[in-house]
């Protein structure tokens, strides 16, 4: 579906991304992990197009990132992406104007679940609150690739297995799910691959099972191993 081959993003004389390759399949879910500062974050927006690499290629679909790639790729940055004046209502109208995918049903049906009112300003919203608008105008999208770049951010215990949930549902063999974040132990149980970024190179990539049994250890603690630098990979 995805292939990054060679990939390096610098900001200035900031290697943010260095000779990266990888891989992503249809029907799998990955984990983005690293450190704050790590390259999770540059990664995604060059996959989104929302950011051109200094060198190397992405293809999707085996096709240069583009207009055709951008109607398949639903991204969810970590940052607040609104205009201060829309309501969540307005929100939902804004990504069907830009978005063919756009299931507002389906939108609606999100908002229920996250116990949000179309009537609410955008901008009032909690940190928490605002992590869910975000999921559900995503999610609502009919997309085949999605990156979440850190969904739990600012949502707190009782609600992460609500929002861990619609992931789910949302999952199926005809799409893929690149998720990043620092809370590893809730994405343990749903991922096919880990992905491990250290100072913007690909530390690791390998299947989560196979990980497990070869340190037999979890990835939450392969990932303290690779970022406390304790044992050899």
């Amino acid at each position: 579906m995805l292939k990054c081959e060679s990939l390096t993003k610098k900001y200035g004389s900031k290697l943010a991304v260095h000779n990266l390759t990888l891989n992503i399949e249809k029907g799998k879910v990955y984990a983005l992990l690293g450190s704050n500062g790590s390259g999770k974050t540059t990664l995604m927006k060059m996959i989104a197009g929302l950011t051109h690499p200094t060198s190397g290629t992405i293809l999707y679909e085996n096709q240069p990132i583009g207009i055709a790639s951008k109607k398949e790729i639903a991204y969810m940055p970590t940052d607040s992406f609104f205009y201060k004046y829309m309501s969540i209502k307005d929100v939902g109208k804004y990504y069907k104007d830009f978005f063919q995918d756009f299931d507002e049903e389906k939108y609606k049906e999100l908002l229920e679940r996250m116990e949000l009112s179309e009537k609410l300003k955008a901008s009032s919203l909690s940190t928490g609150l605002g992590a869910k608008l975000k999921l559900c105008v995503t999610l609502a999208r009919k997309a085949k690739l999605y990156m979440l770049d850190e969904p739990l951010n600012g949502i707190d215990i009782i609600a992460r297995e609500q929002v861990m949930n619609t992931i789910l549902e949302a999952m199926n063999e005809e799409n893929s799910f690149i998720i990043s974040s620092h809370l590893v132990d809730e994405l343990e149980t749903v991922i096919d691959e880990a992905i491990f970024i250290k100072n913007g190179v690909l530390e690791l990539n390998r299947s989560a099972e196979e990980l497990r049994a070869q340190y037999n250890n979890s990835i939450s603690e392969i990932y303290k191993m690779i970022y406390l630098g304790k044992g050899e990979f």
